[in-house]
């Protein structure tokens, strides 16, 4: 038996063209344990409403926990019978209980159903991912830990600007993750779980019976049933919030391919982490970092999609609808598996700090500490900006270190350059101990 859950109006079988075209259960069965969930709430307020008995209640409630058992072992693909998981849940309870399980749908339809198990599911995975996000944040935290004093050349536009803490660097990363987490909390802290909408105009149920407590969730009456069966909103903000996040992890992911290189070796990635070639057995490739930078356009690409459905779609459920949970279910998943490879890798990366000392000599670096020593020595800002450029480029069109020239030549730029000063400007750790804005 796989019967439907409509089709007393047709006088036709639907179409096998349009039973595959229509289809969701291949993927929308990822919200199946949420729909019995559900299934187990709206029995206990048909209770309440006087719809079932006890008896036929509680006989209700254990052939859904019943499924929800099979469900672990069930393979659910394009070429299952039933339409969807709703309605493969429904067959399944009537096979098991006969009539009884016809009453299960009183006062309910699939457009409030599917709402609801949708974000009882989104609920499950943000609060998986708040915690992997956490453990990201922890291995990069012990990373930052492990190299606390160690200095690198910071860059802009991709070239040389000036030395900054390695720690300062990742903390930059770990505080993008806490804005992400933050995002998601929001998101997950005003997710409203409603019931009562049933198509869209409501039921002849009483609101305070919708109102109750169920395995940690508080189910509400729905305050505006049009709103609550077509709002997607929610499926939008956490697409948003992971796309942002995702694109956080892809830059990480740039900078590290780009460390990695021979070109500028600061590190080296663990092997275990890393791929090789078919065809250059020297190969060692960031093969993971360059697929999180890759996955930041399909993130980008669920969530555009799902702008993109809803934004012609007037009141109140279309079936245009069913295509939300597709992206929703890849960009959990992407998120999930990003941060957990990320955090595993961070854990076995190493500095080369010989290859970044070799960079931090780079005089280039220190340019705005010889401007803001000669502001200090009262010369005005733009003039001091100008005197150490023509110093800089007559350091490189003669090839000769700043630190290494006389005091005569220093002086011809300006009287204020005292080479004995000068030359404990070039310092990595004078130049970041210099900076005192930054709040520790």
């Amino acid at each position: 038996m796989n019967k439907k859950l409509w089709g007393g109006r047709f006088s036709k079988k639907t179409n096998a063209l349009v039973e595959d075209f229509t289809k969701s259960i291949h993927y929308d069965y990822k919200i199946g344990q949420c729909d019995i969930l559900g299934s187990i709430i709206h029995v206990q307020i048909l209770e309440k409403a006087k719809y079932l008995n006890h008896e036929e209640a509680i006989k209700l409630i254990n052939g859904l926990k019943s499924i929800h058992e099979k469900m672990k072992s069930v393979k659910f693909s394009m070429n299952c019978p039933a339409e969807d998981i709703h309605s493969w849940i429904q067959n399944e309870l009537q096979k098991k209980l006969g009539n009884i399980a016809k009453k299960l749908h009183t006062a309910r339809s699939r457009n409030d159903q599917v709402v609801f198990s949708t974000k009882v599911y989104a609920l499950t995975e943000l609060k998986k991912i708040t915690i992997e996000v956490d453990n990201f944040l922890y291995a990069l935290e012990v990373l930052a830990d492990r190299n606390k004093d160690l200095i690198i050349p910071g860059y802009t536009h991709l070239q040389h600007a000036q030395p900054v803490y390695l720690k300062d660097y990742l903390n930059a990363y770990a505080r993008m993750l806490k804005r992400d987490k933050n995002r998601l909390n929001f998101i997950f802290n005003n997710l409203e779980l409603t019931l009562g909408s049933g198509a869209l105009a409501g039921t002849p149920i009483d609101a305070r019976n919708y109102n109750l407590k169920a395995i940690a969730l508080q189910v509400e009456a729905t305050s505006n049933s049009l709103d609550s069966v077509s709002d997607r909103d929610f499926v939008i903000e956490i697409l948003s919030a992971l796309s942002i996040q995702g694109m956080h992890l892809s830059r990480l992911a740039e900078d590290f391919i780009i460390w990695s290189t021979q070109e500028f070796g600061f590190i080296e990635l663990d092997d275990s982490f890393c791929t090789g070639s078919s065809l250059m057995p020297q190969k060692k490739n960031p093969d993971i970092l360059e697929l999180i930078r890759g996955y930041a356009g399909r993130l980008y690409g669920n969530l555009v999609s799902v702008l993109t459905m809803m934004k012609g779609l007037s009141l109140t459920y279309n079936r245009d609808m069913q295509l939300d949970k597709e992206p929703l279910f890849n960009s959990l998943e992407i998120a999930s598996s990003e941060l957990k490879v990320l955090a595993g890798m961070l854990r076995g990366v190493k500095f080369n700090k010989e290859r970044i000392e070799e960079r931090l000599a780079d005089e280039s670096l220190y340019a705005t500490d010889l401007v803001y020593y000669l502001v200090d020595k009262g010369v005005a800002f733009e003039d001091a900006h100008a005197i150490v450029g023509k110093l800089v480029r007559y350091s490189l069109d003669n090839k000769m270190l700043i630190k290494t020239m006389p005091d005569s030549l220093l002086r011809s730029f300006s009287q204020k350059l005292v080479k004995g000063q000068v030359v404990k400007l070039f310092s990595p750790l004078a130049s970041v101990k210099a900076k005192k804005s930054i709040k520790r």
